[in-house]
């Protein structure tokens, strides 16, 4: 079947076609992202690269505090800014193209035809027709917003570019759409073949619904995962100007204020600490999605083998001399079921270790009213810290039990 290309981008309202010749001048990549993880390019992690309001149009200047490292983004009036949710289109590619790393291809292409419909299901989003349009639409923007700046620019004073150089549909004889071959940008693609150059991003990513939220998440990811559960502090001015916000810095404080209270970020633990004035973000990695799943199978087969090793399960129904029976490590599937739900209860108890659960901050906030609860969670925490024997068994229920003895002895002083 005959095969055409329908191109997209700045030239989309032209609508010109090319003819390909054939199935085989094409690479479609059919693997499904979620099978194999999603990748982030780290570059893009921190600094203002995308508008975090799905309006913008006004550009995007930001410098560093030291003053060596400048990003400046503008954008096609028509279209106006790339955002962060048109970044889960790059996501995706990142994806991609870290698969065929995987797999030892060698010569990875620049250009790279997708099905639609793989894309929107990888990213969260419904395959309508509605939702095709809105894919087309940050293509565009992708194509259209232009970015300036000195980060990776070989020696030269910059680099100007955009996400994507071009984008066309390709549509079989019948006029139906087959596949959106995306064109990336060379610094874009040069920034994923780098060694080390990606980070692995949780799934559930694509499921936060504010922008803020969305980017707060990025550079939480890049910068506490490797701070392990001491976390990584950051002051809110400093991250005021990381995001490239429009929004005056007291609402940019309330909006971020408002996302530490949900503490709801995948496998990001967030905690406000200092003085108000001072404020900072504690960010503490706790994981991404699946990787529990697997320490906890691992635990429960270390666990398994040394109970085979003590006491091997034998069945209930008495065993008939010369019959044929089941192994002699047989379990019983109640008996299954207690022992891994015992495991799993104490695996959840260790992972959130340190961490203050949303239904913790609640009912401390019904039973203790007027105390700043994560305020109590950091003394709570050095209360711990200067004596190892106060290690609890749950950490949830002490800090409870702690926060409440704490407002019987001093709630007399609030107000004050």
């Amino acid at each position: 079947m005959a095969l055409k290309a329908l191109e997209g981008g700045k030239s989309a309202e032209s609508n010109r076609r090319i003819t390909v010749r054939g199935n085989d001048d094409l690479y479609f990549f059919l693997s499904f992202v979620g099978d194999f993880g999603f990748r982030d390019m780290r570059e893009m992690m921190e600094r203002p690269f995308f508008a975090i309001s799905k309006t913008r149009k006004e550009p995007i200047n930001y410098l560093s505090p030291d003053g060596k490292t400048h990003v400046t983004v503008s954008a096609d009036p028509t279209y106006g800014l790339a955002t962060i949710w048109d970044a889960d289109i790059l996501i995706y590619l990142a994806s991609v193209i870290c698969e065929m790393k995987r797999q030892g291809v060698n010569d990875i292409p620049r250009k790279v035809t997708v099905r639609p419909n793989d894309l929107l299901k990888a990213i969260g989003r419904r395959t309508g027709g509605r939702e095709y349009e809105l894919l087309a639409a940050g293509l565009d923007r992708l194509v259209a917003t232009t970015i300036k700046t000195n980060i990776r620019a070989k020696g030269r004073r910059e680099a100007t570019f955009s996400w994507l150089d071009g984008w066309s549909q390709v549509i079989d004889e019948r006029e139906m759409t087959q596949g959106y071959t995306l064109e990336m940008s060379n610094w874009f693609y040069e920034g994923l073949v780098l060694e080390n150059g990606v980070l692995k991003i949780d799934p559930r990513y694509f499921q936060l619904k504010g922008g803020l939220d969305r980017w707060l998440y990025r550079v939480a990811r890049k910068h506490a995962g490797r701070h392990g559960e001491k976390g990584f502090e950051i002051g809110i001015r400093t991250l005021y100007e990381k995001s490239g916000s429009s929004r005056p810095l007291r609402l940019f404080k309330h909006d971020l204020l408002k996302i530490v209270d949900r503490d709801n970020l995948p496998g990001i633990n967030l905690v406000a600490v200092g003085e108000r004035k001072q404020l900072k973000l504690r960010m503490i990695y706790t994981g991404d999605e699946g990787e529990a799943e697997v320490s906890c199978k691992k635990l429960l087969r270390k666990t398994t083998n040394q109970c085979d090793q003590v006491v091997p399960l034998k069945p209930k129904n008495p065993v008939v001399q010369g019959a044929t029976t089941e192994s002699e490590d047989y379990i019983d599937p109640k008996e299954a079921k207690g022992f891994l739900k015992q495991v799993t209860s104490a695996f959840g108890a260790k992972a959130s270790y340190g961490i203050l659960e949303p239904e913790t901050v609640t009912h401390l906030r019904e039973n203790c009213p007027g105390w700043d609860i994560y305020a109590l969670h950091v003394d709570f925490d050095a209360w711990l810290s200067a004596d190892p024997s106060r290690t609890p068994a749950n950490y949830q229920a002490a800090f409870i039990a702690w926060a409440k003895k704490h407002n019987e002895r001093n709630r007399h002083t609030l107000g004050r």
